[in-house]
């Protein structure tokens, strides 16, 4: 059986380790781009990111993003808001010298825009074989959904 909380705290430690999505805006028909998740611990089922206002994502709206891990055990399709929140207080504390790097004009760059995500559903998926799961896979075993890791559909991702 799927702990769910358990997921859930594994979705904000694997962002904190390779903070990489693709996100798109699911009313056009435009591809997702890469974005660097911008996480603040004082959030719950929201992500921030550093964008230009002359991004396709800076109109917002809904939006969905993906995330896979950089050791490629767990996967995530999030669905929300997206909208540009230029609160100064939220630019001070999720600046820093990578960002200053992509807006030579600062924190008063004109083309700067931070661009929330609000987290309305998430589907995650852990794949965190069992050792029994692992055998069956190198030897052409059948794999059960026991022997796979955990999975599921939340409306939070607070743990």
């Amino acid at each position: 059986m799927t702990d769910i909380a358990k997921l859930k705290r594994k979705l904000w430690e694997k962002l904190g380790e390779s903070p990489y999505l693709m996100m798109g805006l699911t009313s056009t028909h435009e591809h997702s781009e890469p974005l660097t998740a911008m996480l603040d611990k004082d959030q719950v089922d929201r992500i921030y990111f550093f964008i230009g206002r002359d991004n396709r994502l800076a109109k917002g709206g809904p939006a969905m993003a993906q995330f896979v891990s950089k050791g490629h055990d767990y996967f995530a399709c999030l669905s929300g808001q997206a909208t540009v929140d230029d609160d100064r207080a939220m630019i001070d504390k999720l600046w820093s010298k990578p960002v200053e790097s992509w807006f030579p004009g600062g924190k008063d760059d004109p083309n700067l825009a931070l661009l929330r995500f609000d987290i309305d559903e998430a589907e995650l998926w852990e794949a965190d074989m069992s050792l029994v799961g692992k055998v069956k896979l190198l030897f052409g075993g059948r794999i059960r959904p026991s022997d796979e890791g955990g999975h599921a559909v939340v409306q939070s991702t607070a743990a």
